[in-house]
């Protein structure tokens, strides 16, 4: 990928993280919100989309990281492997391992059940959209590990913290960046695969205008 398009992926994905932090953070603190909303007070609504916007955005690099995390891991599993089947045998074991641990180690089990309800169906549509852009089963279970396990571990600031209203202000933000890039990044690596060719392409025009 080209740096100018990284960084366009990079800053598409802080802002995606920012305005559905932002968004939903209205809901999730709604009894606090509402004042606001009933004294039309747009100073501080607007002030509260920027402090949920600004943990978004956090949240966000967070994602990031974890994605770009994910990528070498999954290439180091298929370089250990040798055996895709076995490192998709590998992937989905894992990713039920750490959904089956989230639920059974939580004292809330009600709560955790409905969280895992969340992102076990969120991990099932973006591993099946997945695998419908690719053209190929084979990116099912790898998507749905990092939709599952790496969400649940970028997730563990919030589940130490134990709060009701931090865990549901991150977890949205985490499955839909986590769903953005994993989908995005074939557009971008392919935008910057069509920009390379069209620079040696312009390259090679200008050395025959100059041979000429």
């Amino acid at each position: 990928m080209t740096s100018r398009n990284w960084v366009r992926f990079f800053f598409a994905a802080l802002a995606i993280g920012g305005v559905s932090a932002g968004i939903l953070g209205f809901f999730v603190r709604w009894p606090e919100m509402a004042p606001y909303f009933a004294r039309a007070d747009l100073l501080s609504i607007a002030g509260a989309f920027f402090w949920f916007a600004g943990l978004g955005l956090i949240f966000s690099l967070v994602s990031q990281v974890g994605f770009f995390a994910w990528l070498t891991v999954h290439q180091l599993g298929l370089d250990i492997f040798r055996s895709r089947l076995v490192w998709q045998a590998v992937q989905l074991v894992a990713a039920c391992y750490v959904l089956f641990d989230f639920v059974y180690f939580r004292a809330d089990t009600r709560q955790s059940l409905l969280f895992a309800a969340l992102i076990l169906v969120s991990a099932l549509a973006a591993a099946a959209a997945k695998t419908k852009q690719a053209k190929s089963a084979r990116t099912f279970i790898p998507a749905f590990f990092f939709m599952v396990a790496v969400t649940i571990l970028e997730w563990v600031p919030a589940l130490r913290a134990n709060s009701i209203t931090s865990l549901y202000l991150m977890l949205f933000p985490l499955l839909i960046c986590n769903a953005y890039q994993l989908l995005a990044l074939p557009y971008f690596l392919k935008r910057s695969q069509r920009e390379k060719e069209e620079k040696v392409a312009l390259r090679k025009i200008s050395e025959e205008k100059t041979a000429n």
